[in-house]
């Protein structure tokens, strides 16, 4: 696309950042891929390379000062986002943040402040709001299709261990944070109203090593929340499942349900002589979800030359955080917790 479009900057080379910036190196119209950062120079360097850049930083503010960036990707750990986010709205750049958003939800207030009082856009990633076939749902469920909606089922589990510093909930957030932010966003949305009260009991199961350092830590989740319009919601997380990524989602009204998501990697199914039959199983978020991503990017990019709104806001992103702080607060109390108190 040569030097048209908007200039876009990704903020954290890792596994999800590629992913956005291989986007719009590619994919995404109306846009064009400027520059990465990475407090890692190596890892910056090297997506540069991949993604055939000139510009690498290992200092996000030397991004921020690029004048060719119109945009930025915030996908650093989430400890960083408001300091991040602040600085990017500073410096006039448009802002598409993944989640979770921040740590709590002051530090969300302060994102949508800084963004709001420099004019500039603040999407949240939450890109199954992009997938087809949760649209496809939302559509179906906004003309009655299976009457009045009572409850709203989402859940998602991880093959991978978790990072070093999610051990520790009081930097992470723990699971409800890192993998249950999108199931906590989806049963919102399908809702159509906002979380009243969460009840959540967790425990570590699989990451037995740590339990005396990080006795608070839990790598599998279940809450149970209350919608202000009556609706019932559920959400389970899980990390380290061995047996692949499975995403689900499962709406229940008065006439009928909605089921959504895969487990399938693949259409091929094995049928061998021990009776047995084989479907390779989902092994990867990216997989499952690399549609969504790119809708989701370029949506970014839309809402930047159509001057509108984002799909997916600011205030999105704090009700997740919102939840995922009572969730937290429950799994301590071992009660039902009201969301913001």
């Amino acid at each position: 696309m040569g030097n048209s479009g908007i200039g876009i900057g990704i903020i954290g080379a890792g596994r999800a950042g590629l992913i956005h910036a291989v986007n719009f190196r590619k994919s995404v119209p109306y846009a064009r891929l400027v520059a990465v950062a990475d407090p890692n120079r190596e890892t910056a360097e090297r997506a540069a390379r991949e993604l055939e850049i000139d510009a690498f930083y290992t200092d996000y503010r030397q991004l921020l000062a690029d004048e060719r960036v119109r945009g930025v990707v915030v996908v650093t750990p989430t400890v960083y986002h408001r300091e991040i986010v602040a600085a990017a709205a500073a410096a006039g750049k448009h802002v598409l943040c993944e989640k979770p958003m921040a740590m709590n939800a002051r530090e969300c207030d302060d994102m949508i402040a800084a963004c709001g009082a420099a004019g500039v856009k603040l999407q949240l990633a939450f890109m199954r709001r992009f997938d087809a076939s949760y649209r496809e749902a939302k559509r179906q469920i906004e003309e009655g299709a299976i009457g009045e909606v009572v409850l709203v089922k989402s859940l998602t589990r991880g093959p991978s261990t978790p990072q070093p510093w999610m051990y520790d909930i009081r930097k992470s957030n723990g699971p409800l944070a890192e993998v249950c932010s999108h199931d906590i966003d989806t049963i919102r949305w399908f809702a159509g109203s906002e979380i009243e009260e969460v009840y959540a009991v967790g425990g570590n199961y699989r990451c037995g090593e740590i339990r005396d350092r990080f006795p608070d830590f839990y790598d599998n989740v279940a809450l149970t929340a209350r919608f202000r319009n009556g609706m019932a919601g559920s959400v389970d997380g899980a990390m380290g499942v061995q047996y692949g990524y499975d995403s689900r989602a499962e709406i229940v009204g008065t006439e009928g349900v909605i089921f959504l998501g895969q487990t399938h990697e693949r259409t091929i199914v094995t049928a061998s002589r021990d009776g047995a039959l084989r479907r390779p199983f989902t092994t990867s978020w990216r997989s499952l979800f690399k549609d969504a991503y790119l809708a989701e990017d370029t949506d970014f990019v839309k809402c930047i030359l159509e001057d509108r709104e984002p799909y997916v806001t600011g205030h999105d992103g704090k009700m997740a955080v919102m939840a995922v702080e009572a969730g937290n607060a429950s799994l301590a109390a071992r009660k039902a917790v009201r969301v913001g108190k």
